[in-house]
């Protein structure tokens, strides 16, 4: 009978070889499935714990100064690990430091066999949103009363350990086997519990009815469901008066439905536009219940009409909020059944042909991979999309599924076995028969931009979000290119003689050493990477010479610069584009051999499938790069673009990133898409400056003659919920250094900290002002009361710190762009918002400044009519930080006086809600806060 000893540790630091100590031991001892004794105790470490320490576990010296030292206990420790299994939750952490303290005090080692809970818990629970204790725990309904005590942890991850080895025992036959030829690379001995398994599994036959097995791969079986919509249907007024009216269905189905007058005048402008055949601009402030505005009338006119209709949105949180929680609502409130389906783009889904494939032939790659393709064999079990978004891969594991994504694997033939199976076919054939499809704007421009081939036909549309609609047109317009993927995609091409993708291919068939010119394929890709260096070094070098008149930071510290061809130095520029034909050159004779390899080892049989699809890829990749290098130094512009490089000076790659974006998309919208589709119809909480939407009609080139344009308040009461404060007597940013300016902001976050018990969100417009506000905070504030979190300095996605703010009771997280908007930190996590200057792009931003020319030249005022609504709608984005339900409550404190100085400022005023404002003294400022709190 098995015996698993869990255990965790708490310790004064992370580092046993910097003279760490163990302060506290929880021991879990399971047999047979059974929790069957526990062990804690504290050690005196022989050296005062750390504040930090004490305020995450409570433990204090006070607490230890009578506990016994590690030595006195070490042998019983032993004995309890004899003939076991050792658990831990992060085992190199628990088990190095509970071995360098054996080694210390003389004792032998523990070399058990290991089970890592992270590690497992990664692969057998894949969807899970993060691996913390704490939220595994959330996550599997475990209780955990005491975080961060080593027993209550022990406990917790014996419990987790339990549900690990129960999921393992619902696995199928096939996934159990491809975990054992994977198991060697991971760093949990799984071999006996997997094998145990598949003993079991031997000789019964499969016991899950819904999951099928092809080709070795066992996946969810995913059931074709029609849904007849074939009815009549009420009136639309008739329809509204059911779902809305005093006995209406949404006060049956939502129990705590507040009326917003807004909500149902929002569905009646979108239902009248699509009767006209007109476009509309729609704000609708936080509050109004948008997404249900939109849907309730989408819906009716797509099943009436009979014809599909897309709804595109920025964030996939969005998609996930409108499929799992808005459209199953809108199933009971309407009456009728209806048809909705989500596509993304190819890439986003993974080809099980190219992941059997990868199973197969390379069983032992790096243990990243290992891990991943090994969440992959369970997530199959348990996905009914495909999707890779429903996992959180690390930055190894997202580079392995590109070459098991849907858009890898080349063209599938209809007959092909594969092709019933594909997620991707399923999620189109799903699109097809549906009456509403949700995508993304990525995929709604990719498809404009390429005759509309990638999304089924539709004649109406609606975007939310659609704020970004601008820029993501731009981006999918334009292109982007950097020497650190160019370098590793040659890379991992590789040379004839190595296991690369070139070499492998080149392994698997028996050739005329004559006919195929390998000598000159790995001169020439040794050439191409040297060019490539070259370029980019001199681009690199270029820039730090210019950058003195032509300095901009991006908002994670990268230095940015515009070329334009008429303006560079001609003489330095030469060369540069001497280097991009050499380099172009290059990747032709590239491209040139491939097709020669392809033709030679054709000729006599068939080539392999997948290894005609790498070669294809290759040469798609390859292409790229020469279409990119030429639209970036050589090809006159057929629209007016704008192109920049960016360099990152803490790279120690030296790394530079090509950039090329059109000036103004507004015509290319026009006449692809208004002038095409039938109705548009575009809402967003921030849409509008001063009541108006000419500044976004403008920049999207919407037609006057087609469009509505609507305004919807929120229903909150932004008066009793919201202070705005300025405070009149900062250092004048504009006169003077910033230091001074930095140091006053930094005064006032401690300040209102105190107040607000941190719960602090501060929005920059810099990133280098953010890194010196943050360092500055480090010195000037109580680390072990407040735990500071700086976007681009703290590690973690923006997800990551946001979650990371919220675990913590006093938190305040400095963060930059991305940060603005779309992060929603409802209740008592968000009590006060603190924008540092108003969110102008800096005039030297390469886009900006090339949009701002372009304006000049058609005779615009570029600062009234695109930086200041753009900053405007930014403010507009920030401010909605703060209040995201009738219960909230908070201050909104701008450190920067322009908006009551400026004669602009008024704009950014009348364009939020109205809300109690106080313009005085910081310490007025910090008095009325305080009070108000």
């Amino acid at each position: 009978m098995k015996k698993y000893v869990v255990i965790d540790l708490e310790t004064t630091g992370h580092s046993p070889t910097k003279d760490d100590k163990i302060i506290d031991v929880g021991i879990v001892v399971i047999k047979n499935n059974q929790i069957i004794e526990t062990k804690t105790t504290l050690f005196n470490p022989n050296q005062s714990i750390p504040p930090f320490i004490t305020n995450l576990t409570g433990i204090s010296d006070d607490d230890v100064k009578d506990a016994p030292f590690f030595h006195e206990k070490a042998d019983e420790i032993i004995s309890i690990f004899q003939d076991s299994y050792l658990i831990a939750h992060n085992v190199p952490f628990d088990l190095g430091f509970l071995n360098a303290e054996l080694m210390n005090n003389d004792k032998q080692i523990l070399h058990n066999s290991v089970i890592d809970t992270v590690e497992l818990s990664r692969i057998l629970f894949p969807k899970a949103p993060g691996y913390k204790l704490v939220q595994l725990a959330e996550y599997l309904n475990i209780v955990h009363d005491d975080p961060h005590r080593a027993l209550s942890d022990a406990y917790v991850t014996a419990k987790l350990f339990l549900k690990l080895a129960e999921k393992i025992n619902t696995l199928p036959y096939e996934t159990i086997t491809h975990l054992l030829t994977l198991e060697k690379m991971l760093k949990s001995d799984l071999h006996e519990l997997l094998l145990e398994r598949q003993q079991a599994l031997a000789f019964s036959t499969n016991e899950n009815e819904q999951i099928m097995s092809f080709n070795g791969i066992a996946f969810k079986q995913i059931e074709d469901t029609t849904v007849d919509t074939n009815e009549a249907l009420p009136s639309f007024g008739e329809y509204l008066d059911d779902i809305f009216e005093e006995t209406g269905s949404i006060k049956q189905y939502m129990k705590n439905y507040e009326p917003r007058p807004g909500q149902r005048q929002m569905s009646e402008t979108i239902f009248d536009s699509f009767q006209t055949k007109n476009h509309a601009l729609i704000e609708a402030e936080t509050g109004t219940g948008k997404s249900l505005a939109y849907l309730i009338p989408t819906i009716y006119e797509a099943v009436k009409t009979r014809e599909r209709i897309v709804i595109s949105t920025y964030t996939t949180q969005l998609q996930t909020q409108l499929l799992d929680e808005e459209l199953p609502l809108i199933q009971k409130l309407i009456g009728f059944p209806f048809k909705a389906a989500l596509l993304k783009g190819k890439n986003h889904y993974i080809s099980l042909e190219k992941f059997a494939h990868e199973l197969n032939s390379n069983p032992h790659e790096n243990y990243d991979i290992t891990l991943t393709k090994a969440m992959i064999l369970i997530w199959l079990t348990e996905t009914e999309t495909g999707d890779i978004d429903e996992l959180h891969l690390s930055s190894s594991g997202y580079l392995f599924y590109k070459r098991i994504s849907t858009d890898a694997e080349g063209m599938i033939d209809a007959y092909s076995p594969w092709f019933s199976k594909s997620y991707y076919q399923k999620a189109r054939k799903k699109a097809q028969q549906a009456d509403i499809i949700i995508t993304n704007h990525a995929l709604l421009c990719t498809d404009m931009f390429n005759d509309y081939q990638f999304l089924p036909t539709y004649h109406r549309v609606i975007i939310d979000e659609a704020h970004h609609i601008e820029d993501t047109a731009s981006h999918h317009y334009g292109l982007k290119l950097d020497n650190i993927n160019m370098l590793y995609i040659l890379n991992q091409i590789g040379i004839s003689d190595e296991a690369k993708l070139f070499g492998k291919f080149l392994a698997k068939y028996s050739f005329d050493q004559k006919e195929v010119p390998l000598e000159k394929w790995d001169s020439i890709l040794a050439d191409t990477k040297y060019e490539i260096d070259t370029l980019f070094q001199t681009l690199y070098k270029y820039v730090i010479a210019q950058q003195k008149n032509n300095k901009s930071l991006s908002d994670i510290g990268r230095i940015q610069y515009r070329f334009d061809f008429a303006k560079e130095e001609s003489k330095k520029w030469n060369v540069i584009k001497e280097m991009v034909t050499r380099l172009t050159f290059f990747l032709r004779d590239l491209i040139h051999i491939l097709a020669i390899v392809e033709q030679h080892f054709d000729k006599d049989a068939p080539l392999d499938k997948h290894d005609k699809d790498d070669l294809h890829g290759i040469t798609k990749l390859l292409q790229t790069f020469i279409d990119h290098l030429e639209q970036l130094f050589l090809l006159e512009d057929i629209i007016p673009q704008v192109r920049w490089v960016e360099i990152d000076t803490k790279s120690p790659k030296n790394a530079v990133y090509l950039y090329c974006e059109p000036t103004d998309v507004s015509q290319l919208l026009a006449t692809d898409f208004f002038d095409k589709k039938d109705s548009v119809i575009l809402t967003s909480a921030t849409l509008t400056m001063n009541n108006s939407f000419t500044f976004i009609q403008d920049r999207l080139g919407i037609p006057s003659d087609r469009l509505v344009t609507k305004k919807f308040s929120s229903p909150f009461t932004y008066q009793n919920q919201v202070q705005l404060m300025i405070p009149n007597d900062f250092p004048d940013i504009n006169y003077g250094d910033t230091d001074d300016f930095i140091y006053a902001t930094c005064e006032a976050i401690l300040s209102l900290a105190e107040i607000t018990d941190g719960r602090m969100l501060v929005l920059f417009t810099s990133y280098d002002m953010l890194r010196k506000s943050y360092h500055l905070l480090k010195e000037i504030i109580d680390t072990n009361k407040y735990v500071l979190i700086g976007q681009g300095i703290s590690s973690g996605s923006r997800a990551r710190l946001k979650k990371n703010f919220q675990t913590f009771d006093q938190a305040i997280l400095l963060g930059t762009s991305s940060f603005w908007e779309g992060v929603d930190i409802p209740g008592d996590d968000l009590s006060c918002l603190v924008i540092v200057r108003l969110p102008f792009q800096p005039p030297a931003h390469p886009v900006y400044e090339a949009k701002s020319n372009y304006l000049k030249e058609n005779g615009k005022n570029a600062f009234m009519e695109l930086s200041l609504p753009n900053a405007v709608i930014r403010f507009k984005q920030g401010f909605g930080r703060l209040i995201r339900s009738t219960s909230d409550r908070g201050i909104v404190f701008v450190c920067d006086a322009r908006i009551m100085k400026a004669r602009y400022g008024r704009h950014f005023i009348n364009s939020i809600p109205e809300v109690p404002i106080t313009f005085d003294s910081t310490q007025t400022l910090m008095s009325k806060a305080e009070e108000w709190f």
